[in-house]
Protein backbone atom coordinates (compact mmCIF):
# COMPACT_ATOMS: atom_id res chain seq x y z
CA UNK A 1 0.00 0.00 0.00
CA UNK A 2 3.19 2.80 0.66
CA UNK A 3 4.02 4.17 -2.23
CA UNK A 4 7.60 6.13 -1.92
CA UNK A 5 7.97 9.44 -1.19
CA UNK A 6 7.73 11.74 -4.12
CA UNK A 7 9.55 15.25 -4.93
CA UNK A 8 7.87 18.18 -3.87
CA UNK A 9 7.07 19.66 -7.04
CA UNK A 10 3.59 19.71 -8.32
CA UNK A 11 3.08 16.04 -10.27
CA UNK A 12 1.86 16.87 -14.15
CA UNK A 13 -1.62 17.65 -14.92
CA UNK A 14 -2.05 19.24 -11.44
CA UNK A 15 -1.88 23.12 -12.70
CA UNK A 16 -4.72 22.89 -15.18
CA UNK A 17 -6.97 21.43 -12.38
CA UNK A 18 -5.58 24.50 -9.49
CA UNK A 19 -6.30 26.92 -11.31
CA UNK A 20 -10.06 26.05 -12.41
CA UNK A 21 -10.18 25.80 -8.72
CA UNK A 22 -9.17 28.92 -8.00
CA UNK A 23 -11.02 30.38 -10.79
CA UNK A 24 -14.13 28.99 -9.02
CA UNK A 25 -13.44 30.35 -5.45
CA UNK A 26 -12.68 33.67 -7.01
CA UNK A 27 -15.87 33.95 -8.83
CA UNK A 28 -17.81 32.63 -5.42
CA UNK A 29 -16.11 35.70 -3.98
CA UNK A 30 -16.46 38.52 -6.53
CA UNK A 31 -20.48 37.37 -6.49
CA UNK A 32 -21.05 37.53 -2.19
CA UNK A 33 -22.92 34.83 -0.85
CA UNK A 34 -25.61 34.98 1.18
CA UNK A 35 -25.15 35.98 4.66
CA UNK A 36 -25.61 33.82 8.22
CA UNK A 37 -26.41 35.49 11.70
CA UNK A 38 -24.09 32.81 13.12
CA UNK A 39 -20.88 34.79 11.84
CA UNK A 40 -22.16 37.99 13.87
CA UNK A 41 -21.94 35.84 16.89
CA UNK A 42 -18.37 34.68 16.20
CA UNK A 43 -17.11 37.95 15.23
CA UNK A 44 -18.53 39.08 18.53
CA UNK A 45 -17.16 36.16 20.57
CA UNK A 46 -13.37 37.16 19.07
CA UNK A 47 -13.43 40.93 18.57
CA UNK A 48 -14.69 40.58 22.56
CA UNK A 49 -11.65 38.65 23.37
CA UNK A 50 -9.05 40.86 21.58
CA UNK A 51 -10.65 44.06 22.62
CA UNK A 52 -11.95 43.39 25.98
CA UNK A 53 -10.32 40.48 27.06
CA UNK A 54 -13.39 38.53 27.53
CA UNK A 55 -14.67 35.42 25.34
CA UNK A 56 -18.33 36.47 25.25
CA UNK A 57 -20.87 38.09 24.16
CA UNK A 58 -22.56 41.33 24.34
CA UNK A 59 -21.18 44.75 23.51
CA UNK A 60 -19.53 47.31 25.94
CA UNK A 61 -19.53 46.92 29.81
CA UNK A 62 -22.35 44.67 28.95
CA UNK A 63 -20.08 41.50 27.85
CA UNK A 64 -21.02 37.85 29.55
CA UNK A 65 -18.00 35.29 29.40
CA UNK A 66 -19.56 32.52 27.26
CA UNK A 67 -18.69 28.88 26.11
CA UNK A 68 -21.78 28.49 23.72
CA UNK A 69 -19.54 28.95 21.05
CA UNK A 70 -15.62 26.93 20.27
CA UNK A 71 -12.99 29.93 20.08
CA UNK A 72 -10.88 29.05 17.25
CA UNK A 73 -13.25 30.71 14.54
CA UNK A 74 -14.17 34.12 16.35
CA UNK A 75 -10.39 33.84 16.80
CA UNK A 76 -9.45 33.68 13.50
CA UNK A 77 -12.43 36.43 12.19
CA UNK A 78 -10.96 39.17 14.93
CA UNK A 79 -7.80 38.72 14.37
CA UNK A 80 -8.58 39.59 10.26
CA UNK A 81 -11.06 42.01 11.25
CA UNK A 82 -7.76 43.50 13.53
CA UNK A 83 -5.73 43.28 10.78
CA UNK A 84 -7.40 44.53 7.82
CA UNK A 85 -10.19 46.83 9.00
CA UNK A 86 -8.02 49.65 9.14
CA UNK A 87 -6.96 49.56 5.86
CA UNK A 88 -10.50 48.19 4.28
CA UNK A 89 -13.83 49.30 7.04
CA UNK A 90 -15.82 48.26 4.73
CA UNK A 91 -14.32 45.45 2.74
CA UNK A 92 -12.03 43.31 5.23
CA UNK A 93 -14.16 40.50 4.91
CA UNK A 94 -12.49 40.02 1.66
CA UNK A 95 -9.35 39.10 3.38
CA UNK A 96 -11.01 36.26 4.97
CA UNK A 97 -12.19 34.97 2.07
CA UNK A 98 -9.49 34.88 0.08
CA UNK A 99 -7.43 32.85 3.11
CA UNK A 100 -10.16 30.93 3.06
CA UNK A 101 -10.00 30.05 -0.51
CA UNK A 102 -6.42 29.31 0.15
CA UNK A 103 -7.35 26.83 3.08
CA UNK A 104 -9.55 24.96 0.85
CA UNK A 105 -7.29 24.69 -1.93
CA UNK A 106 -4.27 22.98 0.11
CA UNK A 107 -7.35 20.68 1.46
CA UNK A 108 -7.58 19.51 -2.03
CA UNK A 109 -4.06 19.39 -2.58
CA UNK A 110 -3.93 17.08 0.67
CA UNK A 111 -6.43 14.37 -0.66
CA UNK A 112 -5.22 14.55 -3.50
CA UNK A 113 -1.63 13.56 -2.33
CA UNK A 114 -3.69 10.88 -0.35
CA UNK A 115 -4.62 9.47 -3.01
CA UNK A 116 -1.91 9.23 -5.03
CA UNK A 117 0.16 7.66 -2.21
CA UNK A 118 -2.41 5.30 -1.54
CA UNK A 119 -4.19 4.25 -4.54
CA UNK A 120 -2.56 5.54 -7.55
CA UNK A 121 -1.03 8.36 -9.78
CA UNK A 122 -4.24 8.83 -11.67
CA UNK A 123 -6.18 8.71 -8.69
CA UNK A 124 -4.73 11.48 -7.43
CA UNK A 125 -5.23 13.44 -9.81
CA UNK A 126 -8.82 12.46 -10.03
CA UNK A 127 -9.16 13.45 -6.33
CA UNK A 128 -7.47 16.96 -7.23
CA UNK A 129 -10.02 17.10 -10.15
CA UNK A 130 -12.98 16.49 -7.68
CA UNK A 131 -11.94 18.66 -4.65
CA UNK A 132 -10.78 21.53 -6.67
CA UNK A 133 -14.37 21.56 -8.90
CA UNK A 134 -16.82 20.57 -5.84
CA UNK A 135 -19.10 23.55 -5.38
CA UNK A 136 -20.57 22.05 -2.00
CA UNK A 137 -17.05 22.96 -0.68
CA UNK A 138 -15.72 25.56 -2.48
CA UNK A 139 -18.28 27.69 -2.09
CA UNK A 140 -17.75 28.19 1.88
CA UNK A 141 -14.55 29.95 0.74
CA UNK A 142 -16.85 32.98 0.39
CA UNK A 143 -19.23 32.57 3.54
CA UNK A 144 -17.58 33.52 7.16
CA UNK A 145 -18.62 30.26 8.47
CA UNK A 146 -16.04 27.41 9.86
CA UNK A 147 -17.24 24.51 7.23
CA UNK A 148 -14.13 25.84 5.27
CA UNK A 149 -11.64 25.58 7.74
CA UNK A 150 -13.03 22.40 9.30
CA UNK A 151 -12.91 20.69 5.55
CA UNK A 152 -9.10 21.79 5.82
CA UNK A 153 -8.75 19.77 9.29
CA UNK A 154 -10.61 16.93 7.87
CA UNK A 155 -8.51 17.01 4.65
CA UNK A 156 -4.84 17.34 6.40
CA UNK A 157 -6.32 14.95 9.54
CA UNK A 158 -6.83 12.29 6.59
CA UNK A 159 -3.65 12.64 4.67
CA UNK A 160 -1.47 12.74 7.96
CA UNK A 161 -3.03 9.27 9.72
CA UNK A 162 -2.60 8.04 5.90
CA UNK A 163 1.37 8.86 6.18
CA UNK A 164 1.67 7.78 9.71
CA UNK A 165 0.11 4.34 8.90
CA UNK A 166 1.71 3.67 5.46
CA UNK A 167 5.40 4.34 7.97
CA UNK A 168 3.48 2.05 10.12
CA UNK A 169 3.14 -0.58 7.20
CA UNK A 170 6.67 -0.34 6.21
CA UNK A 171 7.74 -1.39 9.45
CA UNK A 172 8.39 2.34 10.62
CA UNK A 173 7.48 5.11 12.92
CA UNK A 174 6.41 8.49 11.48
CA UNK A 175 5.86 10.91 14.45
CA UNK A 176 5.78 13.90 12.72
CA UNK A 177 2.56 12.67 10.52
CA UNK A 178 0.84 11.63 14.10
CA UNK A 179 1.30 14.62 15.35
CA UNK A 180 0.14 16.39 12.52
CA UNK A 181 -2.98 14.15 12.78
CA UNK A 182 -3.65 14.89 16.03
CA UNK A 183 -3.15 19.04 15.54
CA UNK A 184 -5.37 18.55 12.52
CA UNK A 185 -8.05 16.84 15.39
CA UNK A 186 -7.12 19.64 17.64
CA UNK A 187 -7.99 22.30 15.18
CA UNK A 188 -11.49 20.32 14.06
CA UNK A 189 -12.53 20.16 17.91
CA UNK A 190 -11.95 23.66 18.57
CA UNK A 191 -13.99 25.01 15.36
CA UNK A 192 -17.28 22.47 16.00
CA UNK A 193 -18.03 20.41 18.71
CA UNK A 194 -18.91 17.87 15.38
CA UNK A 195 -15.06 17.84 15.02
CA UNK A 196 -14.52 15.32 17.56
CA UNK A 197 -15.45 12.71 15.07
CA UNK A 198 -12.92 13.08 13.29
CA UNK A 199 -10.94 12.64 16.62
CA UNK A 200 -12.60 9.24 17.40
CA UNK A 201 -12.26 7.58 13.55
CA UNK A 202 -8.83 8.74 13.35
CA UNK A 203 -7.78 7.51 16.78
CA UNK A 204 -9.65 4.35 16.14
CA UNK A 205 -7.87 3.94 12.64
CA UNK A 206 -4.40 4.23 13.84
CA UNK A 207 -4.86 2.14 16.88
CA UNK A 208 -6.88 -0.61 14.79
CA UNK A 209 -4.78 -0.83 11.67
CA UNK A 210 -1.33 -0.13 13.60
CA UNK A 211 -2.18 -3.39 15.49
CA UNK A 212 -3.20 -5.06 12.47
CA UNK A 213 -0.13 -4.45 10.32
CA UNK A 214 2.10 -5.95 12.90
CA UNK A 215 -0.06 -8.39 13.96
CA UNK A 216 -0.67 -10.61 11.07
CA UNK A 217 -0.82 -13.81 13.03
CA UNK A 218 -0.83 -13.66 16.89
CA UNK A 219 -1.55 -11.43 19.48
CA UNK A 220 1.81 -9.90 21.26
CA UNK A 221 2.45 -7.55 23.66
CA UNK A 222 5.27 -5.68 21.56
CA UNK A 223 2.16 -5.04 19.40
CA UNK A 224 0.31 -4.07 21.39
CA UNK A 225 2.44 -1.80 22.98
CA UNK A 226 3.20 -0.13 19.88
CA UNK A 227 0.15 0.66 18.66
CA UNK A 228 -0.78 2.46 22.02
CA UNK A 229 2.48 4.52 21.52
CA UNK A 230 0.83 5.31 18.25
CA UNK A 231 -2.48 6.22 19.74
CA UNK A 232 -0.93 7.95 22.42
CA UNK A 233 1.08 10.23 20.32
CA UNK A 234 -1.48 11.30 18.18
CA UNK A 235 -4.21 11.74 21.53
CA UNK A 236 -1.11 14.22 23.14
CA UNK A 237 -1.36 16.60 20.20
CA UNK A 238 -4.87 16.43 19.60
CA UNK A 239 -6.27 17.13 23.36
CA UNK A 240 -3.91 19.03 24.52
CA UNK A 241 -5.05 22.30 23.01
CA UNK A 242 -8.64 21.34 23.79
CA UNK A 243 -7.71 21.23 27.52
CA UNK A 244 -6.59 24.98 27.65
CA UNK A 245 -10.16 25.74 26.60
CA UNK A 246 -11.63 23.06 28.90
CA UNK A 247 -9.46 24.61 31.61
CA UNK A 248 -11.01 27.93 30.86
CA UNK A 249 -14.59 26.58 30.87
CA UNK A 250 -14.14 24.83 34.25
CA UNK A 251 -12.45 28.14 35.77
CA UNK A 252 -15.18 30.63 34.28
CA UNK A 253 -18.24 27.97 34.43
CA UNK A 254 -17.37 25.16 37.26
CA UNK A 255 -18.64 22.97 34.58
CA UNK A 256 -16.28 20.31 33.16
CA UNK A 257 -17.32 21.27 29.09
CA UNK A 258 -14.50 20.71 26.64
CA UNK A 259 -16.30 20.93 23.65
CA UNK A 260 -19.75 23.40 23.12
CA UNK A 261 -22.67 22.19 24.26
CA UNK A 262 -25.63 20.51 22.08
CA UNK A 263 -28.03 23.21 22.32
CA UNK A 264 -25.68 26.59 21.99
CA UNK A 265 -26.26 27.85 25.70
CA UNK A 266 -24.23 28.84 28.63
CA UNK A 267 -24.83 27.37 31.77
CA UNK A 268 -28.09 27.98 33.88
CA UNK A 269 -29.70 28.67 30.34
CA UNK A 270 -33.16 27.10 30.35
CA UNK A 271 -33.49 24.83 27.20
CA UNK A 272 -36.86 23.90 25.26
CA UNK A 273 -36.35 20.57 25.54
CA UNK A 274 -39.75 19.22 25.57
CA UNK A 275 -40.13 21.39 22.27
CA UNK A 276 -37.26 20.44 20.59
CA UNK A 277 -37.57 16.38 21.18
CA UNK A 278 -41.49 17.47 19.77
CA UNK A 279 -39.57 18.34 17.09
CA UNK A 280 -37.50 15.32 16.60
CA UNK A 281 -41.22 13.29 16.28
CA UNK A 282 -42.24 15.07 12.54
CA UNK A 283 -39.78 17.14 11.30
CA UNK A 284 -37.26 15.21 8.53
CA UNK A 285 -36.36 18.39 5.84
CA UNK A 286 -34.69 21.76 6.04
CA UNK A 287 -37.97 23.67 5.10
CA UNK A 288 -39.30 22.55 8.54
CA UNK A 289 -35.77 23.94 9.68
CA UNK A 290 -36.10 27.38 8.27
CA UNK A 291 -39.94 28.02 8.86
CA UNK A 292 -40.42 26.09 12.47
CA UNK A 293 -37.21 25.76 14.26
CA UNK A 294 -35.48 28.52 13.33
CA UNK A 295 -38.67 31.03 14.10
CA UNK A 296 -39.06 29.22 17.95
CA UNK A 297 -38.60 32.75 20.09
CA UNK A 298 -37.82 34.71 17.03
CA UNK A 299 -41.66 35.33 15.18
CA UNK A 300 -44.82 33.54 14.91
CA UNK A 301 -45.12 30.27 13.41
CA UNK A 302 -47.59 29.57 10.56
CA UNK A 303 -49.67 26.35 11.43
CA UNK A 304 -49.28 25.85 7.80
CA UNK A 305 -46.25 24.88 7.87
CA UNK A 306 -47.34 21.65 10.43
CA UNK A 307 -49.17 19.91 7.77
CA UNK A 308 -48.49 17.44 5.42
CA UNK A 309 -46.17 18.64 2.27
CA UNK A 310 -44.59 16.79 -0.67
CA UNK A 311 -41.32 15.92 1.70
CA UNK A 312 -42.94 16.83 5.07
CA UNK A 313 -44.57 13.95 7.20
CA UNK A 314 -46.54 16.23 9.30
CA UNK A 315 -46.80 17.15 12.83
CA UNK A 316 -50.04 15.09 13.64
CA UNK A 317 -51.07 11.62 13.44
CA UNK A 318 -55.09 11.65 14.15
CA UNK A 319 -57.63 14.67 14.33
CA UNK A 320 -57.27 15.10 17.98
CA UNK A 321 -53.61 15.12 17.91
CA UNK A 322 -54.08 17.82 15.47
CA UNK A 323 -56.62 20.15 17.77
CA UNK A 324 -54.08 19.67 20.30
CA UNK A 325 -51.02 20.72 18.03
CA UNK A 326 -52.74 23.70 16.85
CA UNK A 327 -53.74 25.00 20.34
CA UNK A 328 -49.95 24.77 21.44
CA UNK A 329 -49.09 26.56 18.16
CA UNK A 330 -51.73 29.60 19.53
CA UNK A 331 -50.50 29.77 22.71
CA UNK A 332 -47.25 30.36 21.19
CA UNK A 333 -47.86 33.05 19.05
CA UNK A 334 -49.50 34.68 21.36
CA UNK A 335 -45.89 35.50 22.63
CA UNK A 336 -43.11 34.13 20.44
CA UNK A 337 -41.95 32.44 23.49
CA UNK A 338 -41.82 29.00 24.96
CA UNK A 339 -42.51 29.16 28.29
CA UNK A 340 -41.73 26.41 31.05
CA UNK A 341 -45.39 24.99 31.02
CA UNK A 342 -45.68 25.12 27.07
CA UNK A 343 -42.66 23.19 27.06
CA UNK A 344 -43.78 20.81 29.54
CA UNK A 345 -47.13 20.02 27.12
CA UNK A 346 -44.49 19.97 24.26
CA UNK A 347 -43.13 17.18 25.92
CA UNK A 348 -46.01 15.06 26.41
CA UNK A 349 -47.38 15.39 23.44
CA UNK A 350 -43.94 14.52 21.97
CA UNK A 351 -44.11 11.80 24.40
CA UNK A 352 -47.40 10.48 23.64
CA UNK A 353 -46.14 10.43 19.25
CA UNK A 354 -43.52 8.13 20.27
CA UNK A 355 -45.39 5.53 22.14
CA UNK A 356 -47.49 5.38 19.45
CA UNK A 357 -44.31 5.28 16.97
CA UNK A 358 -41.32 4.37 18.21
CA UNK A 359 -39.51 2.84 15.15
CA UNK A 360 -40.60 5.94 13.03
CA UNK A 361 -38.72 8.14 15.79
CA UNK A 362 -36.05 6.14 16.53
CA UNK A 363 -35.07 4.84 12.65
CA UNK A 364 -37.64 6.29 10.08
CA UNK A 365 -37.07 9.45 10.92
CA UNK A 366 -33.53 9.68 11.53
CA UNK A 367 -32.71 7.81 8.22
CA UNK A 368 -34.97 10.54 6.52
CA UNK A 369 -33.03 13.36 8.56
CA UNK A 370 -29.38 12.64 7.12
CA UNK A 371 -31.00 11.13 3.53
CA UNK A 372 -32.65 14.71 3.13
CA UNK A 373 -28.93 16.84 4.36
CA UNK A 374 -26.84 14.30 2.87
CA UNK A 375 -29.17 14.26 -0.72
CA UNK A 376 -30.94 17.91 -0.95
CA UNK A 377 -29.80 20.32 -3.51
CA UNK A 378 -27.67 22.75 -1.18
CA UNK A 379 -30.37 26.20 -1.80
CA UNK A 380 -29.21 28.33 1.48
CA UNK A 381 -25.58 28.28 -0.34
CA UNK A 382 -26.77 29.25 -3.72
CA UNK A 383 -29.53 31.19 -2.98
CA UNK A 384 -32.18 29.41 -4.02
CA UNK A 385 -35.39 28.41 -3.07
CA UNK A 386 -36.23 26.03 -0.18
CA UNK A 387 -39.29 24.88 -2.33
CA UNK A 388 -36.64 24.37 -5.15
CA UNK A 389 -38.79 21.62 -7.00
CA UNK A 390 -41.69 23.96 -7.91
CA UNK A 391 -40.96 24.54 -11.24
CA UNK A 392 -44.25 26.64 -12.06
CA UNK A 393 -42.71 29.03 -9.61
CA UNK A 394 -38.91 29.60 -10.54
CA UNK A 395 -38.19 27.96 -13.84
CA UNK A 396 -34.52 29.06 -13.44
CA UNK A 397 -33.86 28.11 -9.87
CA UNK A 398 -35.47 24.82 -10.25
CA UNK A 399 -32.86 23.93 -13.02
CA UNK A 400 -29.96 24.90 -10.90
CA UNK A 401 -30.93 23.14 -7.83
CA UNK A 402 -31.58 20.06 -10.24
CA UNK A 403 -28.29 20.30 -11.72
CA UNK A 404 -26.69 21.09 -8.29
CA UNK A 405 -28.68 17.63 -6.81
CA UNK A 406 -27.04 15.54 -9.62
CA UNK A 407 -23.43 16.77 -9.07
CA UNK A 408 -23.93 16.19 -5.13
CA UNK A 409 -25.54 12.85 -6.25
CA UNK A 410 -22.90 11.70 -8.33
CA UNK A 411 -20.26 12.50 -5.08
CA UNK A 412 -22.22 10.50 -2.85
CA UNK A 413 -23.02 7.34 -5.20
CA UNK A 414 -19.37 7.38 -6.42
CA UNK A 415 -18.12 7.05 -2.27
CA UNK A 416 -20.83 4.31 -1.48
CA UNK A 417 -19.86 2.67 -4.81
CA UNK A 418 -16.01 2.73 -3.48
CA UNK A 419 -16.96 1.78 -0.25
CA UNK A 420 -18.99 -1.36 -1.14
CA UNK A 421 -16.84 -2.58 -3.98
CA UNK A 422 -13.80 -1.93 -1.49
CA UNK A 423 -11.59 0.07 -3.14
CA UNK A 424 -11.52 2.62 -0.60
CA UNK A 425 -7.91 3.00 1.54
CA UNK A 426 -7.89 2.68 5.28
CA UNK A 427 -11.90 2.30 4.75
CA UNK A 428 -12.81 1.10 8.50
CA UNK A 429 -11.00 4.90 9.45
CA UNK A 430 -12.85 6.23 6.64
CA UNK A 431 -15.99 4.77 6.73
CA UNK A 432 -15.71 5.09 10.60
CA UNK A 433 -16.26 8.90 10.00
CA UNK A 434 -18.94 8.76 7.97
CA UNK A 435 -21.03 6.46 9.96
CA UNK A 436 -20.47 8.44 13.57
CA UNK A 437 -21.33 11.94 11.38
CA UNK A 438 -24.62 10.20 10.00
CA UNK A 439 -25.38 8.69 13.64
CA UNK A 440 -24.69 11.88 14.93
CA UNK A 441 -27.09 14.12 12.35
CA UNK A 442 -29.92 11.37 12.34
CA UNK A 443 -30.15 12.71 16.00
CA UNK A 444 -30.67 16.50 15.60
CA UNK A 445 -34.02 18.06 15.24
CA UNK A 446 -33.30 20.89 13.13
CA UNK A 447 -31.39 19.28 9.19
CA UNK A 448 -29.42 21.09 7.70
CA UNK A 449 -27.19 20.19 4.49
CA UNK A 450 -24.43 22.29 4.99
CA UNK A 451 -23.94 19.64 7.88
CA UNK A 452 -23.05 17.14 5.48
CA UNK A 453 -20.17 19.24 3.81
CA UNK A 454 -17.76 17.66 6.34
CA UNK A 455 -18.38 14.49 4.87
CA UNK A 456 -16.62 15.70 1.45
CA UNK A 457 -13.27 15.38 1.91
CA UNK A 458 -14.13 11.04 2.38
CA UNK A 459 -16.84 11.44 -0.69
CA UNK A 460 -13.67 12.86 -2.85
CA UNK A 461 -11.37 10.05 -1.94
CA UNK A 462 -13.61 7.49 -2.13
CA UNK A 463 -14.94 8.76 -5.15
CA UNK A 464 -11.54 8.71 -6.65
CA UNK A 465 -10.92 5.11 -5.83
CA UNK A 466 -14.26 4.41 -7.68
CA UNK A 467 -12.96 5.59 -10.56
CA UNK A 468 -9.85 4.44 -11.21
CA UNK A 469 -9.00 0.32 -11.28
CA UNK A 470 -8.18 -1.33 -7.49
CA UNK A 471 -4.32 -2.88 -8.34
CA UNK A 472 -4.21 -4.28 -4.44
CA UNK A 473 -6.49 -5.10 -1.44
CA UNK A 474 -7.23 -2.02 0.60
CA UNK A 475 -7.51 -1.86 4.26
Amino acid sequence: MHQPEHQARLPRGWLPFIAAGLAMRILFIAFPRPGDDDTLDYLQLGHNLLHQGIYGAGTGSDISPSLYRLPAYPIFLASFEQLFSRFWPTNWMNAVFVAQLFFDIAAGLLLAAFARRHLSERAGRLALALAMLCPFTAVYSAIAMPECLTVFAIALGVYSAGRALAAEAAGQRDLSALLLAGCASALAMLLRPDGALLFVSLAGGLFYYTFRSRNLTSVSSHTLRRSLTALASFCLAALLPLSIWTARNWVEFHVFQPLAPRYLNDPGDRINSGFYRWTRTWAVEYVTTANVLWEAGEGPIDTNDLDPSELNPGAFDSPQQRVETLELIAEYNRTNTISPELDSRFASLAAERIRAHPFRYYVTFPVLRVADMLLRPRTLEFDLDVFWWRWSEHHDQTAWAILLGLINLFYVAAAAWAFVRRRVPWAWMLGGYLVLRFLMLGTIEHPEPRYTVECFPIFVIAAAAALTARREPLG
